[in-house]
C-alpha cells in the first residue's frame, strides 16, 4: 500500500512531467518565468505556438502589434521600465528578419530580451523553402545567444537558458528558433530553470586590491568627476550610487542611457555628457585629475576624439563586462563586477569628502551656457516655437516625474536636455544604434510596462512615420500614451549637420509630411495642432487632462539647432555653443 509521502511524491511528478506538444510548451515555460506580457505577429511558421497561446489568454497578455519591429521595440520599452525581461513572438523569414533592427538595437543598450521565432519543419531546412531564413546564422553578431529547436524535448531548457542568459551580467536579447514540426511534437513535459551556464560567467568576483587602489585615487584627487551609465539603472544600483557620491561629494554627469540614475536637482549632478550634452561636463572632462567610470561604456558620443579625451586624469572603471575594459578608454584601475556590489565596497572605505570649489567650477559652465543656450531657448524672443520650450512646458506640467520616451534626432537631445527627472528607469531612448522609428512602440510597451505612471513621447516627423502604423495598436490596446510630435518638416538631425557642415546643402531631408492629426483620428487618438506660444501652455493642459491616447502635434522652427554640440573629431572641451 503506498504511504502518503510516495501518493505526494508521484502527483508532483505527475504536474511536472505532463505530456504535451512543444507549443503549449513554450507557454508553460513562459509562465514558469513569471511572463505575464508579450509582443508579437504570427504567421505560418509559428502558428503552432499561437494556436496554443488562444489557451493560455487569461495568463499571458498577447499584444498584436502592426510590424514586428514595433513587437521587439515596444518589448524594450516594456523591459526598460520594470526591470524584466521583454518577450516578442515572430514567425519565418520576414517575420524574423523585420525583427533585426530590433534585436540589434537591445543588444547595443543591454536591454534584456528573448526572442522565440517559428521556423520550417526541420526536413525543410537548407532547401529554401517558403520563408526560410537562416536567422540563427544572421542574429548570431547581435544576441547574446542564439539557438535553433529542433525537437520539442529541447524546448524547456532552451527557453530557460534564454531567460538566465537574457537577464543575466549585461542583459540583452537572446533569440530562439522553433521548428514547426518541433511545435507540433508531443514530449513529457518537465521545466528546471537555469542558474549557471557552464564556461558564461556573468558576474566577475570583485578584486579587493582594485578597489583599495581604487579608493586610493578617489581620496588623493582634486578634480575627480563621475560618469553614470545605464550599468546604475540595469543593475538597481540607484542608492549605492547616492551613497557614494554624498560621501564623496564628487561631482556627477550623466551619459544618455544614465538619465534618470539620479535626481536631476541633486546638487552633485552637473549634466549630460556627450555631443550634445552640458558645456560644463564636457569641457572640466580635460581638467578633471580622475575619471570614475560608473556603468558606462566610453561611446565615442561621450569622448569624442579619444587621443584628446581626458588628458590629464587617471581612470577608474567599474564595469561588468569585461568587453569593455580598455577598449576604447584606458583604465589605470578597472574595478569589474556589479556596481550594485562594487560600489558598496568603494563608499564603505573612502573618506568623506567635498568638493565644493570644483563643483563650483561646473556652475560656472552652467551660467554661460544658461546665457548662451539655455534661456534663449526656453524663452525665445522669435517667433516660432522652438523645441526646448515645448519640452519644458511638459515635464513642468507632470511635476518632472513623467516616463519620457524619445524617438531619434533632434527632439531626442532636447528631451534628454531639457526634460527633468524624479525617479529611475525614467527615459527611454534608442542610444547606441539611434533607431528611427523606435519611439512609438517603445511608448506602447513603457505604458503597458508601467500603467499607473504618465507616459509622454517625443518624437519627431521623420521618425513618426516609420513605425506610424503602430497607432493602431494603441488602438487596439487602449493605450494612454500622450505623444508629442515635434513637426519641423526636416529630418532636424542630419539638416543640422548639413546647415553647419556641408555649407547648408538640405539634400533629402525636407519633408512634405501629411495631416497627421487626420490620420490620428483615423485610428481613434484624440489630438490636437498647435503653431502658436500662445495656445501651447493651454493645450499641453488638455493633453494631460485627457483620459486616453493623445496626439499633440506642435509646429516648431524649420532650422533650429540643438546645442552644445561636439564636433565629429573634436576634443570635448572644443564643443561648440553655436
Amino acid at each position: 500500500m503506498e504511504t502518503q509521502t510516495q501518493t505526494t511524491t508521484m502527483e508532483a511528478k505527475e504536474m511536472k512531467q505532463k505530456r504535451m506538444s512543444g507549443s503549449e510548451a513554450v507557454m508553460q515555460s513562459l509562465l514558469h518565468e513569471g511572463v505575464d506580457l508579450l509582443f508579437g505577429y504570427p504567421g505560418g511558421a509559428i502558428m503552432p505556438v499561437y494556436d496554443a497561446l488562444y489557451h493560455y489568454q487569461d495568463k499571458l497578455n498577447h499584444i498584436l502589434v502592426r510590424h514586428e519591429q514595433g513587437a521587439v521595440h515596444a518589448a524594450q520599452g516594456y523591459a526598460r521600465v520594470t526591470g524584466k525581461v521583454g518577450v516578442c513572438f515572430v514567425t519565418s523569414g520576414p517575420g524574423a528578419t523585420n525583427a533585426v533592427t530590433g534585436i540589434a538595437d537591445a543588444m547595443v543598450d543591454s536591454t534584456p530580451l528573448v526572442v522565440i521565432s517559428g521556423q520550417v519543419g526541420s526536413a525543410l531546412l537548407g532547401t529554401d523553402a517558403f520563408q526560410e531564413t537562416d536567422v540563427v546564422g544572421i542574429t548570431q553578431p547581435i544576441t547574446k545567444w542564439n539557438y535553433q529547436v529542433k525537437r520539442a524535448e529541447e524546448i524547456p531548457e532552451a527557453i530557460a537558458k534564454a531567460f538566465y542568459i537574457a537577464r543575466s551580467g549585461r542583459p540583452g536579447p537572446v533569440l530562439i528558433d522553433i521548428t514547426k514540426d518541433a511545435q507540433f511534437a508531443q514530449f513529457d513535459f518537465e521545466y528546471k530553470p537555469v542558474d549557471r551556464v557552464r564556461s558564461y560567467k556573468p558576474k566577475s568576483l570583485i578584486n579587493k586590491e582594485k578597489v583599495a587602489e581604487a579608493v586610493q585615487l578617489i581620496n588623493l584627487a582634486k578634480k575627480p568627476l563621475a560618469l553614470i551609465g545605464q550599468g546604475v539603472v540595469l543593475g538597481s544600483a540607484e542608492n549605492e550610487l547616492m551613497d557614494f557620491l554624498k560621501k564623496t561629494g564628487i561631482p556627477a554627469a550623466w551619459t544618455l542611457l544614465g538619465l534618470s540614475a539620479m535626481p536631476s536637482d541633486f546638487e552633485q549632478n552637473v549634466g549630460m555628457l556627450g555631443m550634445h550634452g552640458h558645456y560644463g561636463p564636457n569641457v572640466k572632462t580635460n581638467e578633471a585629475d580622475l575619471i570614475i567610470a560608473i556603468g558606462m561604456r566610453f561611446d565615442d558620443r561621450v569622448t569624442g576624439n579619444v587621443q584628446k579625451y581626458a588628458t590629464n586624469a587617471k581612470v577608474v572603471h567599474l564595469e561588468i563586462d569585461p568587453a569593455e575594459i580598455n577598449k576604447i578608454i584606458y583604465a589605470d584601475v578597472p574595478v569589474l563586477g556589479d556596481v550594485k556590489d562594487s560600489l558598496p565596497k568603494l563608499t564603505e572605505m573612502v573618506s568623506k569628502n567635498s568638493h565644493e570649489a570644483w563643483l563650483g567650477e561646473f556652475k560656472a559652465c552652467d551660467k554661460i551656457e544658461n546665457q548662451k543656450i539655455i534661456e534663449p531657448e526656453l524663452h525665445p524672443t522669435k517667433e516660432g516655437l522652438t523645441m526646448g520650450e515645448v519640452v519644458r512646458r511638459v515635464t513642468e506640467q507632470y511635476d518632472d516625474d513623467a516616463i519620457v520616451v524619445t524617438d531619434v534626432g533632434q527632439h531626442q537631445m532636447f528631451a534628454s536636455r531639457y526634460f527633468k527627472f524624479k525617479q529611475s528607469r525614467s527615459l527611454v531612448t534608442s542610444g547606441g544604434l539611434g533607431t528611427m522609428g523606435f519611439g512609438l512602440p517603445a511608448a506602447l510597451g513603457a505604458k503597458l510596462g508601467q500603467p499607473e505612471r504618465p507616459v509622454c513621447l517625443f518624437v519627431g516627423d521623420g521618425g513618426f512615420q516609420m513605425t506610424i502604423q503602430e497607432l493602431g495598436t494603441i488602438f487596439q490596446t487602449q493605450a494612454d500614451v500622450k505623444i508629442i510630435l515635434l513637426n519641423n518638416n526636416f529630418l532636424g538631425m542630419v539638416r543640422q549637420w548639413q546647415e553647419l557642415f556641408f555649407d547648408r546643402r538640405y539634400a533629402s531631408t525636407e519633408l512634405v509630411n501629411p495631416d497627421f492629426q487626420t490620420i490620428a483620428k483615423g485610428y481613434g487618438v484624440a489630438g490636437e495642432k498647435v503653431d502658436s506660444r500662445d495656445n501651447l501652455d493651454a493645450a499641453v493642459k488638455r493633453m494631460a487632462d485627457h483620459k486616453g491616447a493623445y496626439l499633440l502635434e506642435v509646429v516648431v522652427e524649420k532650422e533650429g539647432n540643438v546645442f552644445p554640440m561636439v564636433p565629429t573629431g573634436a576634443s570635448v572641451s572644443e564643443v561648440r555653443l553655436e
